[in-house]
């Protein structure tokens, strides 16, 4: 007989399920509130995955920045992500994320809010913010409709647009979200839709970097109310309408770059200029009336300054 012995084969090692491996997220997000609210196709979740994108491409770290949103789909964002982060009423957002930045100088403050939030109720705040040049960075997220509360026509639905509050069409001249914007002072201003997720999130990461009072306007759908009010089909239909009908134009001009009702549109990088801060006007006015006596106030430390 031989003396060889066979050995029994080797088990092969069991395959990883997806389910556990750590989500790409985790670091980023409160894993606890997920899954989220928002509808599917709405553009919302890759409004995230870009904000995350542009705050590491800026090299911001978690502990520096905080994220201030008002009501509505698009203010549940602050909820869901794993920063300082503030859920405020509706249209407040913007005065709430200045007396945050004045507080505290060293934290990078991003509003993270929807069409109707920043621009109706809350539109005079985003008025004398821009024209203070106050150091935040805006990403509005353009839905064409208060979509949360009910499909009330909102400051940005083209005509003639169907909502719950203008049923034989929207007739309002809509705003020019970029062109509003430069014209009260912004030193930053793009546009995307949610498709765009690489160029959102360089256009982010340059309004994070940029000091001073930037707005990035991102166009995405509402499959629930926007587009089955409008019968534009689903969710996936209409972000099919924005590849296909987005135009980039880097440098085009604020004035022409307003929206239609489904009609060909403008995208890009539109502004970016430089003007002083109201911190540092602040700063060089009391300097000139009080001279030595004047303190500069710089903010508290964050667990990584020790």
């Amino acid at each position: 007989m031989s003396d060889t012995v066979t050995k029994a084969p080797e088990r092969l090692a069991e395959p990883i399920r997806a389910e556990d491996l750590p989500h790409p997220m985790e670091k980023w997000l409160r894993m606890d509130r997920i899954p989220h609210i928002w509808c599917p196709t709405c553009g919302l979740g890759t409004v995230v995955t870009a904000l995350v994108e542009g705050i590491k491409e800026a090299q911001i770290e978690p502990d520096r920045l905080a994220v201030v949103s008002g009501i509505g789909c698009t203010g549940r964002v602050a909820g869901y992500m794993k920063f300082d982060s503030f859920h405020t009423t509706h249209g407040r957002a913007l005065p709430f994320a200045t007396g945050l930045r004045l507080s505290n100088p060293k934290m990078k403050v991003v509003v993270v809010s929807g069409d109707g939030d920043i621009f109706g109720i809350g539109g005079n705040h985003f008025i004398h913010a821009a024209r203070r040049n106050m150091d935040l960075t805006v990403i509005c997220v353009n839905n064409f409709i208060y979509a949360m509360t009910g499909g009330q026509v909102a400051p940005t639905t083209p005509g003639p647009a169907n909502t719950s509050t203008t049923p034989f069409g929207a007739f309002e001249p809509p705003f020019n979200l970029p062109y509003l914007a430069e014209s009260c002072g912004a030193v930053y201003v793009a546009r995307w839709t949610s498709l765009d997720v690489r160029r959102m999130s360089h256009s982010i990461a340059k309004a994070l970097l940029k000091p001073g009072f930037s707005l990035v306007e991102i166009i995405a759908p509402c499959s629930t109310l926007y587009a089955r009010r409008n019968r534009l089909g689903s969710g996936l239909d209409l972000l099919k309408f924005y590849q296909q009908n987005a135009i980039i134009q880097n440098g085009a001009k604020t004035a022409d770059v307003g929206i239609d009702f489904q009609r060909p549109f403008i995208v890009g990088e539109f502004v970016d200029a430089e003007r002083p801060t109201w911190e540092e006007l602040m700063r060089k006015q009391m300097k000139s009336v009080l001279g030595e006596k004047f303190i500069p106030h710089e903010g508290g430390e964050c667990s990584s300054c020790e």
